[in-house]
């Protein structure tokens, strides 16, 4: 059976990411079946919205093929690596800008990629088991699929959950910019039924309250402890704040690699300046590249991923060693 299931019901073009033993993890054929029914639906009269999900009760999605990029960059490989890159960005940006109602049901885990195929749609449903992070630099990489565009957005909430990778559900990522609407899962396959009528407006009468999101009460240390200048700046901040969850997002930052909590920190830092998601998205593909090439991106997934040890041995090893030289690096990518 097919990794991504694509058909019309009713007056909805349907998407269902159908890999659900590997939470629905994005390969490349995946993402190019996707952009190609995006494609055709865009001006077909018959299809009046698109409804996108995942199979099984477990994730929506957890991200992309990251045991491929692995591969190929050990393999030195890096146009193969940049391959899916690009078109994953591409696919971001058509959901971006796609004219129809684009519905996506975030039920359970959605990670990395998954974010990219959600939170850039103009109707975003989460539920109360929806687990959302960008883990990224905690394997070497940074948030990309124009995540430093969404979360440069919120300066505060979204820096911390870029470099920490944190775990939020249904209330946080509504706060955090990335949803738009609370349902159940329980009427998730009522939802779905309604929403093949092609009126994305009903997903209101399914919406419930968000409840307390955790962030919320975590603004003023968030506020005070992000606006510093350097990733060493925002860790000492953190680190002697009387918050306590303030400490914690210092120790969690602690296990990161170095170099992508800077890549990442400057990476935001563009993005909020600039004026579209394609400018943001260019950038990312760049650094993308880079950390093909990096050791730290091969090393991050060898102890998550293939190991499982999770003890990475990242080169450089502290924050202090990572020079703005080795940072631009990164920035200046091009494939040889």
């Amino acid at each position: 059976m097919s990794d991504v299931l694509v058909r019309i019901e009713g007056r909805a073009g349907r998407i269902t990411l159908n890999r659900p033993g590997s939470l629905n993890a994005l390969t490349l054929p995946m993402v190019r079946a996707i952009d190609a029914a995006l494609a055709a639906w865009a001006d077909d009269p018959a299809v009046a919205l698109v409804l996108v999900d995942g199979a099984g009760e477990r994730a929506f999605c957890a991200g992309g093929d990251i045991r491929m990029l692995y591969d190929a960059a050990r393999a030195g490989d890096v146009a193969g690596g940049r391959a899916f890159f690009e078109a994953e960005y591409a696919l971001n940006a058509r959901i971006a800008r796609f004219a129809k109602p684009y519905v996506a049901i975030m039920d359970g885990v959605v990670m990395g990629g998954g974010v990219g195929l959600s939170a850039h749609g103009s109707v975003r449903i989460v539920t109360e088991r929806t687990m959302l992070a960008m883990p990224e630099t905690g394997i070497g990489l940074f948030p990309d699929v124009g995540a430093t565009w969404l979360l440069s957005r919120t300066p505060a909430r979204g820096m911390h959950l870029a470099l920490t990778g944190a775990r939020i559900g249904a209330a946080d990522a509504l706060l955090a910019g990335l949803a738009d609407r609370v349902v159940p899962s329980a009427s998730r396959g009522a939802l779905q039924q309604a929403l093949c009528a092609g009126d994305a407006t009903v997903v209101d009468t399914f919406a419930v309250a968000p409840g307390q999101a955790s962030m919320a009460a975590d603004a003023a240390w968030m506020d005070e402890c992000y606006g510093r200048d350097s990733v060493e700046e925002v860790v000492a901040a953190l680190a002697g704040h009387p918050s306590a969850a303030a400490r914690a997002a210092a120790a969690e930052i602690a296990g990161k690699s170095p170099s992508s909590l800077k890549v990442t920190f400057r990476a935001l830092r563009e993005a909020a300046r600039m004026k579209t998601l394609e400018q943001a998205l260019a950038q990312e593909l760049v650094l993308a590249e880079g950390c093909l090439r990096s050791h730290d991106f091969v090393e991050g997934v060898r102890a998550a991923v293939i190991d499982k040890d999770r003890r990475p041995r990242w080169q450089p090893a502290r924050l202090e060693e990572v020079s703005p030289a080795m940072v631009q690096d990164y920035f200046a990518a091009s494939l040889a």
